[in-house]
């Protein structure tokens, strides 16, 4: 096999593993009144069907990547796929919410342990030149992933079964287990050993701290169970920090964040789904709960928002081969921050979805912007050993971004309005998207730290120093 072939199997194995994982973030959404009937399940037990998801995916990215540098990245990508359709064929067949909840969190843990690793392969082989084109194409499969998530859940949900959400991954990852044995290349990071109290440390912690987040609004943020969970989380990542910055073979090198590229890449990231998520999970409600669309309906209106990275994300790639991540990703994250804010200001009970369709195109071309370049940014502000790690950090952080701006959007959300009325729904989401497009103009300002391409360097900085933060 050729190595233009190869590395056009590598694209198409490593994207379809990224989709499968991203779908299943928002494609249960729309089926949870169904499932409540279908299951006799409690709203307790429909939260914990989304809430178990992301806390396995969120807690295992690092570990995922830190097992693939040490026993190799296509292995651990083959597992964590083979693991995800284990699950989402046990979520099929479950036959309560109990047995629901518990495939959630195995799909959740294939997915921490492929979704960081699609990124480090592809890496790896593509050229530093044509990267930031792979990782656009990369890029608009995840943005295609979350796009059509709330359509294919409520298309499958009312045209068949909602057990087909799940079943649909089966036989993808069927197919995909062989090609990936078969196509890709083998690759592993410098460990020569496994860090278990890191993995132990780094994983407890980010629990303690997700599990504070994803239960806060249920239980109140004064509750001694999320205060107490949240404080607990933080500490343990307080040992853990102090155990890798005195351990041999960290695996998460600290070293990583005096690169001022690598740690302002992903503070933008983290301030950018931190908005992004918290957002889009009130307007894909808004338009169900005030404007009384159904949810298949709701998620082909919300399409001219999540779909545009489809097509900007290979264009935001090229750019970034060409000027470099940090002026691009700059002006997605102005985009996003400037429509989330026209969306604010645009909604009421009564407003039209042609009034809002503007807004959601201009924040979907700056998620579109994004995707690509901040991941060519983080890839190129570290070693060419470092990049598996650095995935997996980065993962990491955007998915804890993604928690607390559920937890903190639908806090606002709670403070100024409700579910009571249109009225009241507005009077809640309007305030929580604005300070969504706040923290994502945050992440604009933090990316502006990036150090400016210099002339003639392309690609990956590959075997340098990372620059210091003091640089």
């Amino acid at each position: 096999m050729t190595k233009r072939s190869r590395t056009i199997w590598t694209l198409v194995i490593t994207s379809v593993a990224l989709f499968m994982g991203a779908l299943d973030n928002l494609v249960v959404t729309t089926a949870l009144p169904v499932i409540r009937v279908s299951l006799h399940a409690s709203l307790s037990g429909l939260e914990w069907t989304v809430n178990a998801y992301t806390l396995a995916f969120a807690v295992f990215l690092l570990t995922g990547s830190s097992l693939g540098e040490r026993f190799g990245r296509r292995r651990m990508l083959i597992v964590g796929v083979s693991v995800f359709t284990l699950g989402s064929a046990a979520a099929a067949l479950s036959p309560d919410a109990g047995v629901l909840i518990a495939a959630r969190m195995v799909q959740g843990l294939g997915a921490a342990v492929s979704t960081p690793l699609t990124l480090t392969i592809l890496s790896a082989a593509v050229p530093a030149e044509r990267r930031g084109l792979a990782l656009g194409i990369w890029g608009a499969v995840g943005g295609l992933a979350i796009a059509l998530g709330p359509v294919v859940g409520g298309a499958i949900v009312q045209g068949i079964s909602w057990k087909w959400i799940f079943w649909l991954n089966v036989p993808i990852g069927l197919v995909l287990v062989p090609l990936a044995r078969l196509r890709l290349d083998e690759s592993r990071g410098t460990a020569r050993a496994l860090d278990v109290p890191g993995l132990a440390l780094g994983s407890a912690g980010l629990f303690g701290v997700v599990f504070g987040l994803v239960r806060a609004n249920a239980l109140g943020w004064t509750s001694l169970t999320v205060l107490g969970s949240i404080a607990a989380g933080v500490a343990v990542l307080v040992g853990f920090v102090a155990w890798e910055l005195r351990t041999r073979e960290p695996m998460l090198p600290m070293t990583l964040f005096r690169s001022r590229g690598f740690t302002a890449a992903n503070a933008a990231s983290f301030f950018m789904y931190f908005g992004m998520f918290g957002a889009v999970f009130l307007l894909a409600q808004f338009l169900q709960t005030a404007q009384h669309y159904t949810p298949f309906e709701a998620g082909l209106r919300i399409l001219p928002w999540t779909a545009m990275p489809i097509v900007a994300a290979p264009i935001a790639g090229v750019l970034s081969d060409r000027v470099g991540g940090r002026l691009v990703v700059i002006t997605g994250l102005a985009l996003l921050a400037a429509g989330l804010f026209w969306v604010a200001v645009t909604l009421g009970t009564t407003v039209s979805y042609a009034a809002l369709v503007p807004a959601f195109v201009v924040a979907g071309v700056g998620m579109g912007l994004f995707f690509a370049p901040v991941a060519n940014t983080v890839l190129s502000s570290v070693r060419k050993d470092q990049e598996g790690i650095a995935s997996g950090a980065t993962n990491a952080i955007r998915e804890l971004g993604g928690v607390f701006g559920i937890a903190v959007l639908s806090a606002v959300f709670s403070a100024n309005g409700g579910y009571t009325s249109s009225a009241a729904f507005v009077s809640g989401v309007r305030p929580a998207v604005i300070v969504g497009a706040l923290v994502v103009a945050c992440g604009a300002a933090a990316m502006a730290f990036v150090p400016r391409r210099r002339a003639g360097t392309v690609g990956a900085i590959a075997e340098a120093q990372p620059e210091s933060v003091a640089a």
